[in-house]
């Protein structure tokens, strides 16, 4: 049987250098590849210099090419570029979905099946699976539900499930850093990140004002009867739930709970006014089924780190979805995800409005 060829997208971390090392004792001919995404103020790439350092010696180690593209100019274009616009329109956006539609699975799988490679892989906890009554590709949940990534992949094509592996979804995080250990891979200990990488120090207003070039515009928070409580710095300084950092006094605890980017006003009120059932989410994608006509149950969540909850599903006439809760929910976000599951399968997901 003739050899299959993946290219390994790789970041410098344990988990997509483990990838590697799973898929070639699976007997799989592997190469690496680094997108060169950011360029920073000191740093060539959205990595750190140790991050490419520390993807170019795994690479070695296992005797794999490496490969470094220049990713920058998609990069600015389709998610930069589109982070400042949703703030800009009183929406909190999720980058990380952004890159890993338009580059990681985008660009990256599009260059390796140029360059004659039978898969991508990543480190991501989540899996592909195959039905065979349906004929699709399956999006699954990681086994270790602790690292679950699938809600951040929810975005994933037919065509790119087909030539996509997910070593890692098969295991827990221990796991993975010993078999790093026993390979003897520099990284195997090495800290996961956490940061949006063209915002390292987390100051995503200071990356606005510069990069975007946007002028804050202050304006009014508001309450519920429409009276105003007091003045805000600009909508981009502010996200829904929040409740500390809002600069005023008014008696009680308040929160964000709605940005009007119309009217430059910021709706606040008490915890119980972050709650509601339903929303209307766009840019479905549907994984698991064909667009569906008819209303649907199944568990649904609008953050990563959420836990699932109870959900009636009803895709509406106009292509976008609406999801209503068993049990309100806090805090949902527009520019957020929603993403559905049925156990253990990704149904699919959509840009909350």
């Amino acid at each position: 049987m003739e050899q299959k060829k993946v290219l390994v997208a790789m970041s410098g971390g344990v988990d997509s250098s483990a990838a590697a090392l799973l898929l070639q004792q699976k007997g799989y001919q592997c190469d690496g590849a680094m997108l060169r995404l950011y360029r920073g103020e000191t740093e060539g790439s959205c990595c750190s210099a140790d991050d490419a350092e520390d993807a170019r010696s795994v690479a070695y180690r296992l005797g794999m090419k490496f490969y470094v593209f220049n990713e920058t100019e998609r990069f600015q274009s389709q998610v930069m570029d589109r982070f400042v616009s949703e703030y800009c329109a009183g929406r909190t956006p999720n980058p990380c979905i952004d890159c890993n539609r338009c580059l990681k699975f985008g660009a990256l799988l599009d260059r390796a099946l140029t360059l004659g490679y039978d898969y991508l892989a990543t480190g991501h906890y989540a899996r592909v699976g195959f039905d065979e009554a349906t004929q699709r590709y399956l999006l699954l949940r990681g086994r270790d539900r602790r690292k679950d990534q699938s809600y951040v992949l929810y975005q994933l094509t037919q065509h790119q499930l087909a030539h996509l592996l997910l070593p890692v979804g098969e295991y827990d995080k221990p796991a993975i850093r010993d078999s790093a250990r026993r390979a003897g891979l520099r990284n195997a200990d090495k800290a996961d990140s956490q940061d949006i990488c063209f915002v390292p120090d987390g100051d995503y207003v200071r990356f606005l004002r510069e990069y975007g070039k946007v002028s804050l515009e202050p304006g009014d928070f508001v309450d519920k009867e429409g009276r105003v409580l007091g003045r805000h710095k600009g909508l981009p300084c502010y996200t829904t739930g929040q409740g500390k950092g809002l600069g005023i006094s008014v008696g009680r605890h308040v929160y964000v709970v709605k940005k009007d980017a119309e009217s430059n006003t910021i709706l606040l009120g008490d915890n119980e006014d972050l709650f509601t059932r339903t929303l209307t989410a766009a840019r479905f994608n549907w994984i698991s089924v064909e667009h569906p006509a008819e209303p649907f149950r199944c568990t649904a969540k609008t953050r990563y780190s959420q836990v699932e909850a109870a959900a009636t599903v009803t895709p509406l006439p106009d292509g976008t979805v609406e999801v209503t809760f068993d049990a309100p929910q806090r805090a949902i976000t527009a520019g957020q995800a929603v993403v559905l599951y049925d156990d253990e399968v990704v149904i699919g997901g959509g840009t909350i409005q």
